[in-house]
């Protein structure tokens, strides 16, 4: 897991080098200190030596100086390599997910990716920034200072050493505890954003069926589930406060005692025993021996904190891809043919019934084929396995006469335009939006596709035309214009495949024949697949393919089907009675 997490530094390994180095040397210094201050009360205070105070302070003033100069340079380089660390953190993961397929983003939430990259690659920042400063810190004061107090009194220093082990294991009872909740508690957070995202995508709907007190209490109860865990682990570790200070008060009065007895035995000659500045110095290494295991317990708490996070990043940056361009790919589509050869596809392996069952289907190139079938009848999963959103669990999908596992992966997706069911636009002008689907094209080439898509008239009704901003996810433009925009979208990639999964439902029909009209006499070339609820939509295609339950009822015309298919034809009379056909 370190390993992985470590792979993300990068160009911020010799800011996270310099960090403990200046620790090491603002150490160094700080230890100085006290042997000095030793120095300056038995010879100059008690001597009565001004010029060696004198002296001596200076040398004190200077050391203190150089002592803030290194932990200013120390916290500059920790906070820039944490920072750093976990910029990178975030765009490999980001990077990662681009490369999952639909069953790897299946794994893992959207919630649940959202708080990888936000909260717990935050935990993992604030945990590294106190390892590249407060986890060398702490070891290197805790054992300079006891070499010091040792050189001093190695009696004495033997009370330092009995604590340790006392807090020590501690610690380790508090950590083995605390852990489980948090990592418990951060499963919680990915609900919680999974309830937010769904409220605010959703609120026109809870606003319009009156829903925010049942919205409200569900937000409520998953809050005060994290409450609790939060509470509990918090609870378990305010314990590391008390055990730090009954070991640093115990030291103390052991210290105080023992020290003083010391002193007085030899009469505080130093040659003799122990000398009062020495005993003032212990008393400072006695302190920073006591901190540095304070530190070391804040690290650890982060440590507790933050292991449950990087675990989960861990899970992201280990997830593989089951999609993937093999070895000496072919980079082009010889045509938007399509060919389904005895395909069987299940969304979990473990699955008895599968989502597709032995589906053979083939399509001539620039042909424009309809499918229908009742919902959850696996239209929208047959169309994904062309450009390999997903691949087939037994037979094989070809597109241009190949098998579509042989493809790089950008050139077959650059063949096929797909407008999925659920459009999406993203915050941007509309011109930027176009221009997903083909960066370079001009202004023309996007009012010919938006012509086409039947959305250049309502784009030159807006006032800003082509540069009128869209909101994220499209919220400020109608359905049907949401749709029409996503096909021009499409249609900009001058693909061979063109699918449209149920991407005219918001559409009213007289514009649906125009776009189909246009699709007929502007891209004749184009292979074109659409899926529809209304017979309308696909009774003019040159093949309907009439879904159920996964498996392939009927493939021919509409008149063929009519004649052959109970199932076709009961949806079109359902539809079409009383009403006039196209």
């Amino acid at each position: 897991m370190i390993k992985k997490l470590m792979k993300s530094i990068r160009e911020y390994k010799i800011p996270s080098l310099k960090a403990p180095v200046y620790v090491s040397l603002e150490v160094v210094m700080e230890v100085v200190i006290p042997l000095l201050m030793a120095q300056l009360i038995d010879n100059g205070i008690t001597g009565g030596s001004m010029p060696y105070i004198y002296k001596m302070g200076l040398v004190l003033l200077l050391s203190a100086a150089l002592s803030l100069c290194f932990g200013a340079l120390a916290g500059k380089y920790a906070a820039i390599a944490s920072a750093g660390f976990a910029k990178n953190l975030r765009k490999d993961m980001f990077e990662h997910v681009q490369h999952f397929s639909f069953a790897n983003i299946d794994h893992f939430s959207t919630a649940g990716l959202v708080t990888r990259m936000t909260t717990d690659v935050t935990n993992v920042q604030n945990a590294y920034q106190m390892i590249v400063r407060m986890a060398f810190r702490s070891p290197f004061m805790l054992i300079f200072s006891l070499i010091a107090s040792i050189t001093i009194d190695w009696r004495l220093s033997l009370i330092f050493l009995a604590f340790i082990p006392v807090l020590g294991g501690g610690l380790y009872l508090i950590a083995t505890k605390a852990h489980p909740i948090f990592e418990r508690v951060f499963r919680t957070y990915d609900r919680l954003n999974g309830v937010v995202q769904e409220n605010l995508r959703g609120i026109r709907v809870v606003k319009s069926f009156v829903r925010q007190d049942y919205e409200e209490k569900k937000f409520d109860d998953i809050s005060s589930e994290i409450y609790q865990d939060f509470s509990k682990a918090e609870k378990t570790l305010a314990f590391n406060m008390p055990l730090m200070q009954f070991c640093m008060y115990a030291c103390m009065l052991l210290l105080s005692w023992l020290g003083a007895q010391a002193v007085v035995a030899c009469g505080g000659d130093a040659a003799l025993g122990l000398s009062t500045g020495e005993l003032t110095s212990l008393f400072t290494y006695a302190m920073q021996i006591l901190s540095s295991l304070m530190m070391l317990s804040m690290v650890f708490v982060m440590i507790v904190i933050s292991r449950a996070s990087m675990e989960r990043i861990v899970e992201v940056l280990d997830e593989s891809s089951d999609i993937v361009t093999p070895e000496n790919a072919l980079t082009e589509v010889k045509n938007g043919s399509i060919r389904f050869r005895d395909v069987t596809f299940r969304y979990n392996q473990s699955s008895e019934k599968p989502a597709l069952d032995h589906v053979n289907l083939e399509i001539q190139s620039g042909q424009t084929i309809g499918m229908l079938g009742g919902t959850g009848s696996s239209k929208s999963t047959l169309v994904q396995l062309i450009p390999r959103l997903y691949d087939a669990s037994e037979g094989a999908v070809e597109v241009g006469g190949e098998d579509v596992r042989r493809y790089d992966l950008d050139a077959l997706r650059s063949s096929v335009a797909f407008v999925l069911q659920k459009n999406e636009l993203f915050s941007g002008t509309i011109s930027e939006n176009l221009r997903w689907g083909n960066e370079n094209a001009t202004d023309e080439e996007l009012r010919h596709a938006c012509e086409l898509a039947q959305a250049d008239g309502f784009i030159q009704g807006f006032e800003d035309g082509y540069e009128t901003h869209i909101e994220q996810g499209g919220s400020n433009v109608s359905g049907g214009q949401k749709q029409r925009l996503c096909i021009a979208r499409a249609l900009l990639k001058n693909p061979k495949i063109l699918i449209l999964d149920d991407s005219t439902s918001a559409v009213d029909t007289a514009t649906d024949a125009a776009i189909r009209r246009a699709f007929r006499e502007e891209i004749p070339d184009v292979t074109k697949l659409i899926i529809a609820q209304r017979v309308a939509s696909v009774m003019d295609a040159d093949k309907i393919i009439v879904l159920d339950e996964g498996r392939v009822a009927a493939f021919g015309s509409h008149e063929e089907l009519l004649q052959t298919n109970a199932i076709y034809r009961e949806v079109y009379e359902s539809q079409m009675k009383g009403g006039d056909e196209e």
